[in-house]
């Protein structure tokens, strides 16, 4: 009898052992399912969040400026001086015939001698010389008889074509202000007779873009203004 009553207790035991598993493991389940949501929410946000930062880093990407060359200094032309004899264009004459005032000092070729009279330059400043097709005179430099030529027959000849800057440095070595990289610069020389190509005079000219003209006496440059005849 005491045997059967301790079989039935242990049964019992067992049973309600069994019952507080099966409760302890709904439970589990329960606050497993509970969770679930929050941490869906949780994960969907961090989503979002990596979405937007890389949406934010694509546009700081695109807003930076893009590095671009800078082409003003860079030469367009860069063919090889012309260095010979050419007749002057029809662009040429129009530009340059007419009255031409001395204006002011530039500067000195890197290499130049006494009559340059560096750093001032020649006293030429607001001196004229005329320059048209059946006259040639620079005889209102006044303070230079070296410089002092007029003939009704002269031969203008283009002798030397630069197309940008950096070739004409290297040619004439002279750094003139306000020469832009692509600028055309052409070297005038004057003769006395259309019939005798001799000598030049000392007396010449830098013709830049067909918009400036320069005077060069020695390797001295001046810059020259187109006056009313």
């Amino acid at each position: 009898m005491f045997k059967k009553s301790l079989f039935y207790m242990i049964i019992i035991s067992c049973c309600f052992i069994n019952i507080s598993c099966k409760k302890k493991s709904q439970s589990s389940e329960s606050n497993a399912d509970t969770m679930t949501p929050t941490q869906d929410i949780m994960d969907t946000t961090t989503s979002n969040d990596n979405v937007e930062n890389a949406e934010n880093n694509q546009t700081n990407i695109s807003s930076e400026p893009e590095t671009e060359t800078d082409n003003s200094i860079i030469p367009i032309n860069t063919s090889k001086p012309f260095k010979g004899q050419m007749n002057l264009h029809n662009e040429t004459e129009i530009f340059l015939y007419g009255t031409w005032q001395v204006e002011k000092l530039l500067g000195f070729a890197n290499s130049y001698n006494d009559a340059s009279e560096y750093p001032t330059g020649q006293k030429v400043i607001d001196d004229k010389i005329i320059i048209k097709e059946d006259l040639f005179s620079s005889m209102e430099l006044k303070n230079y008889d070296v410089y002092q030529y007029i003939t009704r027959d002269p031969l203008y000849d283009i002798s030397t074509i630069c197309y940008n800057s950096d070739s004409f440095y290297r040619l004439f070595k002279i750094d003139l202000p306000g020469l832009n990289v692509n600028d055309e610069v052409k070297w005038l020389e004057v003769y006395l007779s259309s019939t005798e190509h001799g000598l030049s005079i000392p007396v010449s000219f830098f013709v830049v873009n067909h918009d400036r003209l320069i005077l060069l006496l020695e390797a001295t440059c001046f810059e020259l203004k187109k006056v009313v005849d």
